[in-house]
Order: C-alpha cells, then sequence, then structure tokens
C-alpha cells in the first residue's frame, strides 16, 4: 500500500535510470519481455497444476468431508433454483446411482451464499452428480488461480521468472491441492479473492499510465486530472463473487478498498501533484467505492436469484406474480434470511475433532483428516489411504520468515508490493481472531485464500536473494542458488507428502512416517 517504487527485485531488464525521460516509466515502469514469454511460462506451469488437480479426480469415490453439504446443495440448486432438503442416506443413494432421487420436502436451511455451489453445479451438469462431477469446477478453479498468481506476481515484480516460481509454489501447495480437488467452498473464496487482486494490480499500472499521459498533456489541475478505473468494476465483481461465496470474502473486498486509495495518493504524489490527498478523496476514493462495494454487492445479489425467483426456497414464501417486482419483496424476506446464518454463525461452538485456531495456522499445528480408510491392496498387512488437508510444511513455514521480511520490507523503503502482501495475508488471518476468541469452531482450510499472498511475499524474498540482473556477480549466482534449493525443497516436500493427500493407497507404515506429529492424526 505503500508509495515508494523500488527497482523490481529479480527483473530481467536492465535497471532503469534513475530519472527516466518519461514520467509514464516513472510510475510503471514497462513489463520486459514480449507477450509469448510472459504467456509461455505461466501457461507450462498451469499445465502441471492441471495435471495433479485432474488425475484421478474421481478418487476416492466417496462423499469426502463437507461434500455431504455442498454437493448435493449444488445439485439441487440445479433441479429447483434453490437448496433443497434431501432423504437420509442421500450421500449413499447418489454414489450407487447418480440419478438417485435423494429429495425430501421443503427448502434447506443453509448457512453460506449460494455462489460456490452454483459453480460446483456447472461441474455437475456437465459430468453428473459424481464425485468427479462435483470436484470438477473447484480442480478447474485451482488450476486458473495458477495461472491468475503467475501473471499477477510477473507484474508485480517485472520478472516472468519471479511470476512462474509463485505459479509453481501455489501448484505445490498441500492444502491448495487438497481444497482444489475437493467439492468445498474455500477454493472458490480464494480464486476470486485472487482474480479480484489480480484485477486491481493491473488497474495500478493502468491507471498510473493515464495520470502520467494527461500530465505529460498538460492537465495542471491543483488536484491532478480524473482518470478512469476500469479494472476496478471487474474487481467488485470478482470480489462480491467471493463475498457470495462464504461471507469472509468481505474482509478482502475493505482490505484492498483502503489499499487502493493508498495506492491512489501514492501515483498523484509521485507523479507532483500539488494536493495528492485531496486529488484521491475526491477524484478517486469515491469512485472507487461505487466500483468496489456497489458492484460487489450487486453480484451478491444476483446470486441470490435462485432464491429470490422461485417458490420454495427456506422461509421464501409465495413470490409475487409480477417477476419485476420479486427482487424488491424478497429483500426484507433475505434480510431475515441473513440474520438467521448469521446466528448460526456466532453460535457454531460445538467441538469438532479436527478444529483449530488461526494461531495454529500458520504452523500447520492442526490440519484436517478430509478422508481416511484402511483398505486392502499394499502388499503389507495394514494399509492406509488418506486425504489430509494440509499445506506443504517448507511453503508454510518458510512463508512465516517471508512475511516478516515482507513486513520489514513495507515499513523502512514502502514497498507497495510487500505491503499487498502482508495486508492479503492478515485480511484473511488476523480477522479470525475475534470469532477464535469467542470459541468458534474452525479449520486450517479457512485458510486457503491466504495462501496466494503467503506465496507473494515468499517469491518477493527471493527476488530479494537474487538480487538485480546487473551487475552480474558471485553474489546473484549464490542467490539463485539458494532460490533454486528453496523451490526444490518445496517440491520433494509436496512429493513426500503427495499419497496422503491424494488418497493413494500406501503400508500403513508409510502413512505413519508421514504423520511428523501427534496433532496430525
Amino acid at each position: 500500500m505503500a508509495m515508494t517504487d523500488l527497482t523490481p527485485a529479480g527483473t530481467e531488464a536492465a535497471p532503469r535510470p534513475a530519472f527516466p525521460p518519461r514520467l509514464r516509466d516513472w510510475l510503471a515502469p514497462p513489463i520486459p519481455g514480449g507477450v509469448l514469454a510472459g504467456w509461455l511460462g505461466p501457461l507450462l506451469v498451469t499445465a502441471v497444476a492441471a495435471f495433479l488437480r485432474f488425475y484421478r479426480l474421481g478418487s476416492p469415490k466417496a462423499v469426502v468431508f463437507d461434500e455431504t453439504y455442498y454437493a448435493k446443495d449444488a445439485l439441487s440448486l440445479l433441479k429447483f433454483g434453490y437448496e433443497h432438503t434431501t432423504v437420509k442416506d442421500a450421500d449413499k443413494m447418489l454414489i450407487a446411482d447418480p440419478h438417485a432421487n435423494i429429495w425430501s420436502d421443503g427448502g434447506s436451511f443453509v448457512v453460506h451464499p449460494p455462489a460456490g455451489k452454483w459453480m460446483i453445479a456447472i461441474g455437475e451438469q456437465l459430468f453428473g452428480a459424481t464425485p468427479f462431477g462435483w470436484r470438477f469446477m473447484p480442480a478447474l478453479c485451482g488450476t486458473l488461480a495458477v495461472l491468475i498468481l503467475a501473471r499477477v506476481v510477473r507484474r508485480m515484480t517485472r520478472s516472468t521468472l519471479l511470476g512462474c516460481a509463485a505459479g509453481l509454489l501455489l501448484a505445490l501447495d498441500g492444502l491448495s491441492f487438497v481444497t482444489g480437488r475437493a467439492a468445498l467452498l474455500d477454493v472458490f473464496v480464494m480464486f476470486w479473492i485472487l482474480a479480484g487482486f489480480g484485477c486491481l494490480v493491473v488497474d495500478r499500472d493502468r491507471s498510473r499510465q493515464r495520470l502520467a499521459d494527461r500530465i505529460e498533456d498538460g492537465d495542471t489541475s491543483v488536484y491532478g486530472p480524473f482518470v478512469l478505473h476500469g479494472w476496478r468494476i471487474a474487481a467488485g465483481v470478482c470480489l462480491g463473487m467471493a463475498v457470495a461465496t462464504k461471507w469472509t470474502g468481505v474482509f478482502y473486498l475493505a482490505a484492498f478498498g483502503l489499499m487502493v486509495v493508498f495506492w491512489d495518493y501514492g501515483a498523484r504524489r509521485a507523479a507532483g501533484v500539488r494536493a495528492p490527498a485531496a486529488g484521491t478523496l475526491l477524484l478517486d476514493a469515491v469512485p472507487a467505492f461505487f466500483q468496489l462495494v456497489a458492484v460487489s454487492l450487486v453480484t451478491y445479489l444476483v446470486t441470490w436469484s435462485g432464491w429470490i425467483f422461485n417458490a420454495g426456497g427456506w422461509d421464501r414464501g409465495t413470490p409475487s406474480s409480477n417477476p419485476l417486482w420479486r427482487p424488491f419483496e424478497a429483500l426484507p424476506k433475505l434480510w431475515k434470511y441473513h440474520r438467521e446464518m448469521l446466528n448460526f454463525h456466532n453460535g457454531l461452538h460445538d467441538h469438532h475433532p479436527y478444529q483449530s485456531w488461526p494461531w495454529d495456522w500458520p504452523i500447520l499445528r492442526r490440519p484436517v483428516a478430509f478422508y481416511y480408510t484402511e483398505p486392502s491392496g499394499c502388499g503389507a498387512s495394514k494399509c492406509s489411504s488418506e486425504i489430509l488437508g494440509i499445506g506443504t510444511p517448507a511453503l508454510w513455514w518458510g512463508a512465516i520468515a517471508a512475511l516478516v521480511g515482507a513486513l520489514v520490507l513495507w515499513l523502512v523503503v514502502r514497498d507497495w508490493r510487500a505491503g499487498a502482501a502482508v495486508l492479503g495475508f492478515t485480511a484473511g488471518w488476523l480477522t479470525w481472531f475475534p470469532s477464535a476468541f469467542a470459541d468458534r469452531t474452525m479449520f486450517l482450510f479457512y485458510a486457503t485464500p491466504m495462501v496466494p499472498f503467503m506465496i507473494i511475499a515468499i517469491v518477493l524474498m527471493l527476488g530479494l536473494l537474487v538480487g538485480p540482473e546487473r551487475p552480474p556477480g558471485p553474489r546473484r549466482v549464490l542467490g539463485a542458488a539458494g532460490a533454486g534449493a528453496f523451490m526444490l525443497v518445496v517440491l520433494a516436500n509436496f512429493a513426500y507428502f503427495y499419497p496422503i493427500l491424494s488418497a493413494q493407497v500406501i503400508t500403513y507404515a508409510e502413512w505413519h512416517d508421514r504423520i511428523w506429529f501427534n496433532s496430525w492424526i
């Protein structure tokens, strides 16, 4: 969020002059490399992520952990337009026959908005109510998140290599991998938050270029010129989808709203505007509110259209005979529904064997066993097959040091990229602390949206370790070796844990070797 622009860490181009001939190059340095180079590397990394996430996606042929809620809710959205109650043993019926009639009477009370379930429903529409069908969209969004992160970090650092490193780290994160292969909501929250953040980073570059062009063309207003922020509308849609998947997305909406105001102030100040604060408030902050908050609100309400326009949803009552009046007639009932949802979340204190607290998450103290059986066929007297929802330890533990380094970098030299990484992490971490103090039930996989920002912090530190491309020397060689060693350690760590992330059948001894702490059982 800071105002100072540093020479991009690990950049592939020669360092820019201290005083570029054009203001545009000062405010938004050009991204080195051509279009092909900028896409080829990220696409290759994305292909790796796609293979990992889609390989054996339909295995296990079972309803895994909270798939018991969201797979059926998604199917009911396809059939009824709203979440519908189901009969007892509906999970077993679906596994035996994807066309089974699992429906009971009446709408079902749900505690999360419908956007993520609508996305799961796309896969079920395409491939049926099967494990592959309800896991298809989580896998697709988890894969596309890798591409988005690679491209966004490339833009932030002006380095294709660092962008690819970021994408590869996300592809190799165990928690992102597991949530991207199960019909849960958290991978969608991560996807939409990352997409919204990416839109804001693109907008930062584009708006700073427009600001520079207007000033160089002779705009002498004391407040600076008005510039369009079209990408913020797209960001508003993305963040609205995040909130419409889980309400925790609202914290990112608030954090990113403040972030862009600081970015705008920094741009006007760096451009030499005489009244940058007033210009930001008058010309940027007010439009940003409508572009982000208002657009997000409209997007959120649209995702409820199935409940709004159809009879039968929980406490919906009989819709108005005039379809144009139904949204307005439904709003008081929807507001009441939301109060009931909020009361549920505030009163969720049931003990769960895999619950954990947010201060446990960075150190991976208590992961979640999504699935565990002891089948036969491993060649030993006792076999295990598990899906353990846990981050790759080398990545997560490395991220702790990287986030501390990013915080120092932001505080000392006001590197906006470091500030964005820290902000994205804290928006998904510290905001859970009040609920934790109130003893609310929560789990490690709630941290999934934080992972891209942990990786951004890591990549920034790797860029500092490698140093600038010029002048070349032993420091850069040693730094590159250190960065490469870290990437290899993460790769090896992920490969080692892969069997217990993907429900492979292994011996009990092999499973036990991967359970490093008693709290992981």
